[in-house]
């Protein structure tokens, strides 16, 4: 039987899980039909959003009781590796999508682990449902808007938007600069912070429709790589936001992420496993051109030279270190009986995310020379867009830097830098 591409990253996928990873492999043909498209216009593909939601994985991570496809982390990991290797920016862009499951499923975990009141339960019952149900059974695209450009020393994300309470709602103001999916997903989950408050108790999640008065996007710009992920960002002016559109209850954001198995809400892993995915395609072309092309004096591929193998061997190495780590990242995070306390698998969490990073880009880099110049350095050739699209991974989320030393001061101090913190 065909080995699925999901199947390279988790390689002892359960019945249940080859069926879901049959429905990713189902729709890599139309995205690798428009990936250099996507890449030279800068845009994300808004076709994708049909046929993603057609075979069901806009669910995919979504019980089944709210009409999803029932998966789990091993399912996402998969899922983003395999759509990476057709088109990287629509998978990290997918990636995004499901990470708003989290503002639903931990929410409902954090219910059941008695971490709200009565009288907090049903609203924020009702609000983790409204996600899963968007998700499962309608469907919709869902974009995460946290990140903003502001930098605070002691905090990951600064979030300077804020909630006022108004009669029958919330206003929003603010600049988010960064959530993928901007103009493209059907509704918007935001964070701010509640009015009042100088700490992350004062966090809450707010749904917003795209075309809300008040809502518009910030200037597109012209990222180097993963250009079609419509990650410029949203301006909110006033924009009014009902009750029951939003999780306002104080610390409730807080309450929700301690029940998360790894880092933030949980399933971090799976975004660089978008970047896994993009180089094992690369390495995967890069040998089919070094098998097939040959020497103009000889019969010989041009992968039988030294130079070409002593690359080759770079490859592998740094192929397999990516995924050693990624694997054992998932397995750390996913496993039915925890095998680590949440304190250590955060700090693997953050020296995984750099050595798959730099180990990606390391292999590009590789590809590009072994190509050489006749197969590697057209702008918009697979080896080339992988480059660019890899270099990406070297900064997005956090670098490599970043997470070593936070690494490091968790190993001698014990703690680290909180996730998230207020203007």
């Amino acid at each position: 039987m065909k080995k699925l591409t999901g199947q390279f990253l988790i390689e002892d996928m359960t019945a249940a899980e080859v069926a879901r990873a049959e429905r990713v492999e189902s729709v890599l043909p139309a995205l690798r039909a428009v990936a250099a498209e996507v890449d030279a216009r800068g845009e994300f593909h808004r076709p994708h959003v049909r046929t993603l939601s057609d075979a069901g994985l806009l669910g995919l991570i979504v019980p089944e009781a709210f009409g999803g496809m029932g998966g789990g982390l091993r399912d996402l990991c998969a899922a983003t590796f395999a759509l990476a290797t057709a088109c990287p920016s629509t998978s990290l862009t997918f990636f995004f999508h499901c990470s708003s499951a989290s503002r639903g499923l931990l929410a409902l975990e954090a219910l059941e682990a008695g971490l709200f009141t009565e009288q907090e339960a049903p609203g924020v019952r009702a609000f983790a449902e409204q996600v899963l149900n968007t998700m499962g059974r309608q469907g919709l695209w869902l974009a995460n808007f946290a990140s903003e450009s502001e930098k605070s020393e002691k905090a990951a994300i600064t979030i300077g938007t804020t909630a006022t309470a108004v009669d029958g709602g919330y206003l929003l103001n603010g600049v988010k600069s960064f959530g993928c999916a901007t103009g493209v997903a059907d509704r918007y989950l935001v964070t701010a912070s509640l009015e009042g408050y100088s700490t992350a108790e004062g966090l809450c999640t707010f749904f917003v429709e795209r075309d809300a008065p008040g809502v518009s996007e910030r200037e597109h710009w012209d990222a180097i790589g993963m250009r079609g992920t419509a990650t410029h960002g949203i301006i909110l002016k006033d924009v009014f936001v009902a009750t029951e559109n939003a999780l306002a209850v104080p610390a409730a954001f807080t309450r929700c992420m301690q029940m998360s198995r790894g880092s933030f809400v949980g399933n971090q892993v799976a975004g660089i496993a978008c970047y896994l995915g993009a180089a094992h395609a690369l390495y995967q072309y890069t040998i089919g051109q070094l098998r097939t092309k040959t020497f103009a004096d000889s019969d010989k591929s041009i992968g039988t030279a030294p130079y070409q193998q002593e690359l080759i061997g770079h490859m592998l190495v740094e192929l397999e270190t990516a995924s050693v780590w990624l694997r054992r990242q998932i397995e750390l995070e996913s496993s039915e009986t925890p095998i680590l306390p949440k304190q250590e698998v955060v700090k693997r969490w953050r020296l995984c995310k750099g050595v798959v990073a730099e180990s990606a880009f390391n292999l590009a880099a590789y590809c590009v020379k072994a190509c050489g110049t006749g197969g590697g350095t057209g702008n918009h050739g697979v080896p080339a867009r992988a480059l660019r699209d890899l270099c990406m991974g070297l900064v997005q989320a956090f670098p490599a830097e970043r997470g070593r030393l936070m690494a490091a001061q968790m190993e001698i101090e014990g703690s680290e830098q909180a996730q998230f913190g207020t203007r």
